[in-house]
């Protein structure tokens, strides 16, 4: 038997010495991410939504509108007086300037003007609108060479007769004027004394376009960039004493520094809110350091290997992961709980022999976590995969931590019982079913009634938007930017494909025949398109043909026009020519070449695998008429509309429901794994998660909370959790049965039972008060979706916690002497 023991105490010492080795690993592969490598938390917000597997060129489509927006930050600075602007925009400006490798600002000249018209120049008889383009097709011959030499005279003539890009023989009818003007009005901003304009009925705004130097998620644009944002927005409104200047800022570095700030608040809140718990429960439960330190030490182990394989799989961590992972500390210290609660009350056994009992119901609490958290690997969220691997493997580790170390460092009656124990203990005999068989139906009757009408109230809510809670300064200054720009919606769009450059130019062309009725009824505001700049082939070969049959037909206009001004044959067959040696053909490649690409480059997005594609982006949008312009593409080849908002939604709804019957399947596979110990009492361990999961979702529906996707995930936790509750009492009950049994004929004490009883209460109670405080802390989260999940676990926990005593089955045992015995 000695010999047994010490070959026992040998291999604790040896797990003991490995696991230290495994610890050591991962403190020093920390301290080289965190201190050599130095690791940054990802805070882009898009890396947690789903991708699109199915339709990578979609999904492309979609992170090329969002990408070409994510580097620049957008200012409007206005006052009512124009010199006001100005200086307040040299006041912003003069901050920002010496930090060029922070900043890029985009600036207006002369040669940029200059260079914007180069490649359209050269093409002039391939260029008209579809008004003119009309006007040619339809008109007849007299009506059309008296009309169009009357516009070419008055534009010769008239000092008023606008704006003129080039001589007269250049553009004689003005259409390549007209079809620059029609660009021109795709976007209000003007320029204006060297300045991007832009006005409302109160002020008069500078543009100014700025390009982020360092990625827009970056620490580094958070930690520099906005407070010389700042700085110069503040520089701006004090330019000028007496005049109101108002600063508008929009940009995606702005949003992920606030969603920045408001994940490193609630890390700081959940994590040392959910630790100083901790602390506060195990020393009003031990009364000690030792069981404080030994319950950190696993959480830290914890943290530290979760932190180490998430880096490893994933290559990066979320800072959304952290602030999940921070409510681990709530589950991660239940081994250690449930361990020195039983070191607590077991003083007879060796810790190793303690150890041997506890592994069956520790080891089915562990699988069970996991099981919760797998309906989160389940979704096609990485942001929620990470997060699930992060917290299942943290576990792991702090499990293992206490099966390798706590048996080595607590011994028997090295704990003492603190105060909160014994009133505690107390407690457990408040939770007893009624004795009369009429009072267990009444409040069976009662609590399926009122569950009955909170379930039938359950409304839901899959709007991806509604998870949204960016600050509502940033939401105001970007509906009024929107409103002045008329800034078309990065996530509403239509995909047009193509197996060459030409088909997807022809196929745009299509769309915009079927989109321009929808601006005429003013379901959207216009359109922005490749095409608009660059028409297919075919349709600058239309266009050319039109002009030359038309307008420099030897009978033509140009004719009348020649007679008018005294010109002979010989000076029209000059204009002529002169037109016709501007007919090179406008490609996308060249125009790319020119800076008048600059605000549309994002729409074009090239070979993309055997196709090609391009986005048709939508200005003035009225989201009641989006099935309308959804079946704008209806028969279109080659036309997709792609509404990522409503994808996402979709997909959020789907997986609510999918994940509905996986939680019933988990409920089924945890109900198998327990089954082989528990044979015909299994029920009694999932009945208590079960039951808390029904009323949660009855007050979410009584309350009027709209289920969402992170509702479901969240149940599917608490059935990770509330089952750990169940196999404790179960566990400890079935171990105390079996004792009594084995020594019916000893002098062992009659209250065992109600001790056992007891110290599984206690691991419970301690468990669900640090439960409460970690994940019941997501609940004051301003993330919705954490807010909803920790809302659910706070609810749910609670109940768990005041339900599974009732589940208790009560042993019958041999009459025993009575020997009085406390914890």
């Amino acid at each position: 038997m000695k010999q047994f023991d010490s070959t026992s105490k040998q291999r604790g010492w040896l797990w003991f010495v490995v696991w230290a080795l495994v610890a050591s690993l991962l403190l020093a592969h920390n301290a080289y991410l965190w201190l050599g490598k130095r690791i940054t938390p990802d805070t882009d917000i898009l890396a947690l939504l789903p991708t699109q597997e199915r339709d990578p060129v979609l999904q492309q489509s979609f992170t090329h509108m969002v990408d070409a927006a994510q580097q620049r930050v957008i200012i409007l600075i206005g006052a009512e007086d124009w010199e006001a602007s100005k200086k307040a925009a040299n006041a912003y400006t003069q901050v920002l300037a010496p930090h060029k490798d922070l900043f890029d600002i985009t600036s207006l000249s002369e040669k940029t003007q200059s260079d914007w018209l180069a490649p359209f120049q050269k093409n002039r008889l391939g260029l008209l609108t579809a008004q003119q383009q009309e006007q040619l097709k339809t008109q007849s011959a007299e009506t059309l060479a008296n009309t169009w030499a009357n516009t070419a005279l008055s534009k010769l003539y008239s000092a008023f007769s606008g704006p003129k890009l080039g001589s007269f023989q250049d553009d004689p009818f003005g259409t390549f004027d007209t079809w620059v003007q029609e660009r021109a009005q795709e976007t209000p901003v003007r320029p204006r004394d060297g300045y991007l304009f832009v006005a409302d009925a109160k002020h008069q705004y500078i543009l100014l376009a700025i390009n982020l130097v360092p990625p827009a998620f970056s620490i580094t644009a958070q930690e520099k960039v906005m407070p010389l944002l700042e700085q110069a927005a503040s520089a701006a409104r004090t330019s000028l004493v007496g005049n109101k200047i108002e600063v508008i800022s929009t940009g995606v570095v702005l949003h992920a520094a606030a969603a920045g700030q408001q994940a490193h608040q609630e890390v700081s809140t959940i994590g040392v809110g959910s630790l100083l718990g901790i602390i506060v429960l195990m020393w009003l439960s031990f009364h000690s350091l030792k069981p404080i330190g030994l319950i950190l030490l696993s959480i830290g182990i914890g943290f530290l290997g979760a932190l180490s394989v998430c880096i490893l799989l994933f290559d990066r961590i979320h800072l959304m992961t952290l602030v999940f992972g921070a409510s681990l500390i709530g589950i991660a210290q239940d081994y250690g709980i449930y361990y020195l609660c039983h070191r607590l009350g077991a003083k007879q056994v060796d810790s190793r022999t303690l150890l041997k009992q506890l592994i069956p119901g520790l080891l089915l609490t562990l699988l069970c976590a996991i099981i919760g958290y797998l309906g989160l690997a389940l979704t096609p969220f990485p942001g929620l995969r990470h997060m699930a691997v992060f917290s299942a493997v943290g576990l792991l580790f702090a499990w293992l931590t206490v099966i390798c170390w706590f048996p080595q460092l607590v011994h028997a009656n090295s704990l003492k019982s603190g105060k909160l124990v014994a009133g505690y203990s107390r407690l457990l005999h408040l939770f007893a079913p009624p004795k009369k068989t009429a009072r267990k139906w009444l409040v069976a009757l009662l609590l399926g009634t009122g569950c009955l009408i909170g379930l039938s109230q359950i409304k839901t809510n899959d709007d991806i938007r509604s998870l949204q809670t960016p600050p509502k300064h940033l939401v105001s200054d970007q509906l009024k930017l929107g409103k002045l720009l008329d800034a078309p919606t990065p996530v509403q769009y239509f995909l047009v494909r193509g197996d060459s450059v030409e088909i997807v130019l022809q196929r745009e062309e299509n769309l915009k025949r079927a989109l321009d009725p929808l601006v005429e009824q003013k379901i959207i505001s216009g359109y922005q398109a490749i095409s608009n700049w660059v028409p297919s082939l075919k349709m600058q070969a239309d266009h050319r043909a039109l002009i030359e049959n038309k307008l420099l037909a030897q009978d033509g206009p140009l004719k009348i026009i020649a007679e008018k001004i005294g010109e002979d044959s010989h000076w029209q067959t000059s204009v002529t020519q002169h037109l016709s040696a501007s007919n090179q053909v406008l490609t996308v490649e060249n125009f790319f070449l020119s800076s008048a690409s600059q605000a549309t480059r994002h729409l074009w997005l090239g070979k993309t695998g055997d196709t090609y594609a391009s986005i048709v982006a939508i200005k003035g949008l009225q989201y009641t008429k989006l099935t309308q312009l959804s079946q704008a593409a209806t028969g279109l080849a080659g036309v997709q509309w792609v509404d990522k908002i409503a994808e996402i939604s979709s997909v959020l709804g789907r997986y609510r429901q999918n994940m509905g019957w996986v939680l019933l399947g988990a409920y089924g596979l945890v109900f198998g794994l327990m089954y082989q110990r528990y044979r015909k009492h299994t029920w009694r361990t999932l009945a208590p998660a079960a039951m808390a999961s029904i009323i949660t979702l009855a007050l979410l529906g009584i309350s009027g909370q709209a289920l969402q996707l992170f509702h479901v995930l969240a149940l599917m936790l608490l059935l990770g959790i509330g089952v750990d509750y169940g196999i404790f009492m179960q566990e400890q009950n079935r171990q105390a049965g079996k004792n009594m049994h084995e020594n019916v004929d000893e002098d062992v004490n009659p209250d065992s039972s109600s001790d056992s009883k007891n110290l599984a209460w206690l691991a419970t109670g301690l468990s669900a008060a640090s439960t409460l405080l970690s994940f019941g802390l997501l609940a004051l989260s301003n993330t919705p979706a954490l807010r909803a999940f920790g809302l659910t676990m706070l609810i749910g926990t609670a109940l768990v916690w005041l339900i599974v005593p009732f589940f208790i089955r009560r042993q019958t045992i041999p009459a025993l002497k009575k020997d009085q015995h406390a914890i």
